[in-house]
């Protein structure tokens, strides 16, 4: 019997293209903060975690500044918990000094319906009180379901429903790229 093959996918982004989108980003974020002097970056886990840490790095060979960089999960937040089986918790790891009075930037890998952005202010409204929230994704691939908005976008992906954007990462996956596959059967997660 044939083994199956795997799902066709199109790269979007690889390797050392995904480094510019990271630095264009960051850039972004300098100019916008005007220095990054009170912002912190909290990463949503998974992959917004690494993502948050490039930033930071990125910002650093830029400014010689190190932004302070936390990790913020959502799954107790999550509107879909009763729809999917059991998920572990993960770590919400706050930076030295926190989130209050401070521009929080949350960071993400994919912009899709919004729902995870909506877990997320809600998981940082209950850990403190940012002066300001703002959010920067490496794709934002539309079919928002809530009024939500980056603030910084590595790259718009216009997908159809029947498409999902997968990110890789070097850190979770080893090897950095980006990806438009088809959706698994039930749609998009």
């Amino acid at each position: 019997m044939a083994q199956p093959t795997a799902a066709p996918h199109k790269v979007i982004i690889a390797g050392p293209d995904l480094a510019r989108v990271v630095d264009r980003i960051a850039h972004q974020i300098l100019e916008r903060t005007g220095g990054a002097r009170d912002a912190v970056l909290l990463g949503i886990p998974t992959r917004g975690v690494p993502l948050a840490r490039r930033l930071a790095t990125r910002i650093h060979a830029f400014e010689d500044f190190e932004v302070p960089v936390g990790a913020l999960d959502i799954t107790l937040y999550r509107d879909d918990l009763r729809l999917r089986g059991a998920r572990a918790v993960g770590p919400t790891q706050l930076p030295p000094g926190g989130v209050d009075g401070r521009s929080v930037i949350l960071v993400d890998d994919v912009l899709f319906s919004g729902r995870t952005v909506r877990a997320a202010l809600d998981a940082l409204g209950d850990i403190g009180r940012p002066r300001l929230v703002q959010l920067a994704v490496l794709v934002d691939r539309g079919h928002r379901e809530l009024p939500i908005r980056a603030d910084y976008v590595g790259k718009n992906i216009p997908t159809a429903l029947r498409e999902m954007v997968r990110v890789l990462l070097v850190e979770t996956d080893g090897t950095d790229e980006v990806r438009l596959e088809p959706a698994p059967m039930g749609g998009q997660s």
